[in-house]
């Protein structure tokens, strides 16, 4: 599983469009399955995605066609991790 951290890098640049346009192109991507939770931070300086791509290769092209890193508003960090625990909701995602 990856952990993806997104950071504004002018936040007073990021418009309503640009944020309806990462929405639509994220909303795609969660219907593959692959993108699993995501939301804004608070306070608003980013955001968060947990996915389960294949790779880190595979998760960097997705991002990477993002409206908001194309427009270069936003940075993004990946973590790779591997739950070994969870509640009983989410044992399923446990290695």
């Amino acid at each position: 599983m990856f952990f993806v951290d997104m950071t504004f890098t002018d936040v007073e640049q990021i418009t309503p469009e640009l944020t309806e346009r990462h929405r639509a192109y994220l909303g795609k991507q969660y219907e593959s399955g692959k993108l699993m939770f995501g939301g804004r931070k608070v306070p608003r300086s980013g955001g968060i995605l947990i996915s389960q791509h294949e790779s880190k290769e595979e998760l960097t092209e997705i991002l990477n066609a993002d409206p908001f890193i194309q427009s270069g508003l936003v940075t993004y960090t990946i973590t790779e991790f591997v739950p070994v625990m969870a509640s009983q909701a989410y044992e399923h995602l446990v290695a």
